[in-house]
């Protein structure tokens, strides 16, 4: 097997390992959400939030990841790298604002316990 179909391999196992832990993340979040609305507790939608928050910027990285792979290392255009560099972009954004909405705060912001 030639290195760069291994790599290739390598990026798109990435992508469905970012997607897989997206997908199951949510579906855990979601279950739990449905337990604590049964249950009555008062803090079952802030929870499913934050479990949403975390899921999606852990899946991210690991999507970033997997493009830096498969860009960098199998086909290094200045038009793929373009690409990927807008990919990145607007995922950083996704994930600072993802950030702000868990914490109240910008990932650069001390926390108040500080």
């Amino acid at each position: 097997m030639e290195s760069t179909t291994l790599i290739s391999l390598v990026g798109e196992g990435g992508e469905l390992l970012g997607v897989g832990v997206i997908a199951a993340g949510m579906l855990a979040g979601t279950l739990r959400y449905l337990v604590g609305l049964w249950r009555r507790e008062d803090q079952a939608y802030t929870e499913y939030r934050h479990t949403t928050a975390r899921t999606l910027l852990l899946g991210l990285e690991v999507l970033v990841a997997a493009d830096v792979v498969r860009t960098v290392a199998v086909a290094p255009s200045f038009g793929n790298v373009a690409v990927l560099a807008c990919i990145v972009a607007i995922r950083t954004f996704l994930g600072w604002t993802l950030q702000l909405e868990m914490e109240g705060r910008w990932p650069w912001q001390r926390s108040p316990s500080s």
